[in-house]
């Protein structure tokens, strides 16, 4: 989504400080700095950006610096070797995605999905913000544009694929995506190959959560599309976009959420999902689910088959599917 054009701008090592719900420019460098000349104006190659709210942006052409304020991001970035200076926590946790955790143990958490922490961004002196419309932060760009570079990755439902490689695109390494990419068609090519049985049927994803579960994984995020590639199937009340991140199902309606086989998690890690799967055991009507009945309920690592999605997740969701229905 980047230009052809390449300039050169000065870059600001400076902090911000929110004040009040502003933003105000405050310099931070030491009295060392300030007398030997560093911490002063710089000069850093840049390019223009057409990010995916068409807005034209100049970002750094190699950024060192980078944010990352969705699950969506963070996991392309570290998919591509970069580690956020600062990301945010995964969906109903305090830190990390757990499934991220191992790769992003440096990052320091400076949002939720809800909402980001300006102040916190603004102290880690950015030279570059990503952020897409999975979560809160999009509501505050023109904020964050006065931090540091923002550039806006995605809109809401766009393919994981396309996130990722735009993604990719604003932090340099276009062409190491797209070999990412090759590589995992050929892993869902030689999965798909290996079904046996298995072709084709029909495969329930749920996260349980308060005592009940909530489909996830429609459309063509990680889920759903690594599913189709491989020919499997999904229930009736699962086919189709879905209305939001996930969509609840009533204890009454237990039965829409059959299969085949049924991948089961929670928001956390798949030892959560384990007590979570215990505790659904005892509900009415769960020991009379075909999936149940014939032991092909498969808890997951959750953090990952429940995020916004990206190559690490898929990755997860490939291999547990691979495990799984593989013959």
């Amino acid at each position: 989504m980047s230009s052809v054009r390449v300039s050169r701008r000065a870059v600001l090592l400076s902090c911000t400080a929110v004040v009040s719900g502003a933003l105000l420019l405050s310099a931070c460098g030491g009295d060392d700095d300030a007398s030997s000349g560093k911490g002063q104006a710089v000069a850093a190659t840049t390019r223009q950006f057409t990010d995916a709210q068409g807005r034209k942006v100049d970002i750094p052409t190699a950024p060192k610096k980078v944010v990352t304020l969705s699950e969506s991001t963070t996991d392309a970035a570290l998919t591509l070797d970069v580690e956020p200076v600062g990301t945010t926590s995964g969906r109903g946790q305090n830190g990390v995605s757990t499934y991220l955790a191992d790769k992003a143990s440096k990052a320091q958490i400076v949002a939720t999905v809800a909402e980001p922490d300006l102040e916190k961004i603004a102290a880690l002196r950015p030279d570059l913000i990503l952020v897409d419309a999975t979560v809160g932060a999009q509501k505050s760009l023109d904020k964050l544009q006065a931090i540091a570079p923002t550039v806006f990755t995605a809109k809401q439902n766009e393919n994981w694929r396309t996130a990722f490689t735009d993604t990719a695109d604003a932090l340099g390494k276009k062409s190491e995506a797209t070999k990412w990419l090759k590589d995992f068609d050929a892993r869902v090519a030689e999965v798909k190959q290996k079904l046996g049985d298995n072709a084709g049927k029909s495969v329930s994803v749920i996260r349980w959560q308060d005592g009940a579960p909530s489909v996830v994984g429609k459309g063509d995020g990680v889920v759903g599309a690594t599913l189709k590639a491989l020919g499997l199937t999904r229930p009736k009340d699962q086919q189709g976009a879905s209305v939001g991140h996930s969509e609840p199902v009533s204890l009454e309606k237990l039965d829409t959420i059959d299969g085949d086989w049924l991948f089961f998690g929670t928001l956390g890690d798949k030892a959560d999902g384990e007590k979570a799967y215990t505790e659904a055991r005892k509900v009415t009507n769960f020991s009379k689910l075909t999936a149940e009945k014939n032991k092909h309920v498969v808890v997951v690592e959750g953090s990952a088959w429940n995020s916004a999605g990206g190559p690490l997740s898929a990755d997860v969701v490939l291999d547990e599917l691979e495990q799984a229905l593989a013959s």
